[in-house]
C-alpha cells in the first residue's frame, strides 16, 4: 500500500492511497494538515487507511495535478558510507580523510547527519539544485526510511541527497555545506507502507540522468548491498535523541557517477525504487 500527498488540478490538497494510475482519497489536508502523521504514527496505519477509505470511490490519476513531499513536520536525516561503492568514492574525493571514511564504513557507529527541514524538501517534479560555488555536484539516490516517534520503521520513500563532492572532499568538516542547502533534498512521490523492515531488504534502485534528451548516466544497485541492518541505523539515530513529529532517514547511496561527471542546469534526475515508484526532478 502506498500513500501520497497531492494537489488536485482544482487546487485541493489531499492524501491518497493506491497506485500510479488509480487512487482513493483518504482525506482533505487543508482540513487536517497532520492527517499523514496521524496515520503513520498510529498503531495500525493500514487498518486506519482501510477505515478512512471504506466506501470511497477511486480518483483517476488525471485528477492529480502534482505530488507533494510525503512528510508533515518530519526532520530529514541521512546516513553516509553505508555501501562499499560510497566508501570508495568518499576515499577517492578526499585523500587526506580516506582513512576515516574507511573506518566509518567498518565501525559499529554509523555516520549520521542532519539533512533538511520540511520547508527545504523539494517536491517531485520541482527543481533540485547544485551549489553555485561547487564545481562537482551529483545526485545520490537513496532509500528513505519513514520512522514514527517510537523509532519504528513504518514505510519508505525515495530520496535524492544532492551533494557537492568537491566541497566535502576539500575538507570533511565542510560536510554540512556540501549537503545542507536550498534545494538539496527531494523526497517522494509515495510512502510504501511495510509490515516489517525485511520488506525493504532487497529492493532495486536505479538512477538515470538525462541531458538534452539523451541519457548521460545510468546506474543500478540494490538495498541488499547496504552494509548495516536498517534497524541498526534507526537505533543509532534514536540514541540520545527524540523525534516527536517522526523522522525520515536517508540510508546512503550505492550509485556514484564517475569522477569526471557533474550535474548541469537542465539535467533531469530520475530515481526508481521497487515498490515505491519514480522520483523525477529537473536540475537548476
Amino acid at each position: 500500500m502506498n500513500l501520497c500527498k497531492a494537489i488536485t488540478r482544482d487546487g485541493r490538497k489531499i492524501l491518497v492511497c493506491g497506485s500510479a494510475k488509480l487512487w482513493v482519497e483518504i482525506g482533505d489536508l487543508d482540513a487536517d494538515p497532520r492527517l499523514l502523521s496521524n496515520i503513520l504514527h498510529g498503531p495500525d496505519p493500514k487498518g486506519r487507511i482501510n477505515a478512512l477509505t471504506h466506501g470511497k470511490t477511486l480518483v483517476d490519476s488525471t485528477v492529480i495535478g502534482r505530488f507533494l513531499p510525503p512528510l508533515d513536520f518530519h526532520e530529514v536525516w541521512a546516513a553516509g558510507v553505508t555501501y562499499l561503492r560510497s566508501s570508495q568514492a568518499r576515499q577517492e574525493e578526499s585523500e587526506g580523510a580516506a582513512r576515516f571514511y574507511d573506518l566509518v564504513y567498518k565501525a559499529p557507529r554509523p555516520e549520521l547527519f542532519f539533512k533538511a527541514t520540511p520547508s527545504r524538501v523539494t517536491s517531485p517534479g520541482q527543481p533540485v539544485r547544485f551549489r553555485a560555488d561547487s564545481k562537482w555536484s551529483v545526485p545520490e539516490p537513496e532509500l528513505a526510511l519513514v520512522i514514527n516517534p517510537q523509532m519504528k520503521i513504518v514505510g519508505a520513500t525515495i530520496g535524492n541527497d544532492m551533494s557537492s563532492r568537491d566541497i566535502e572532499g576539500e575538507n570533511p568538516l565542510y560536510l554540512p555545506q556540501a549537503k545542507v542547502y536550498k534545494g538539496a533534498c527531494s523526497l517522494g512521490p509515495s510512502i510504501y507502507l511495510i509490515k516489517d523492515p525485511s520488506d525493504l531488504a532487497d529492493l532495486g534502485i536505479t538512477l538515470s540522468i538525462v541531458r538534452a534528451g539523451a541519457e548521460v548516466f545510468r546506474g543500478e544497485t540494490r538495498t541488499s548491498k547496504i552494509a548495516r541492518p536498517l534497524t541498526d541505523l534507526v537505533d543509532w539515530l534514536g540514541r540520545e535523541n527524540e523525534f516527536p513529529d517522526g523522522v525520515i532517514l536517508l540510508t546512503g547511496t550505492g550509485i556514484v557517477p564517475p569522477d569526471n561527471f557533474t550535474l548541469a542546469h537542465g539535467d533531469i534526475v530520475r530515481i526508481e525504487i521497487d515498490e515505491i515508484g519514480v522520483l523525477e526532478n529537473p536540475v537548476a
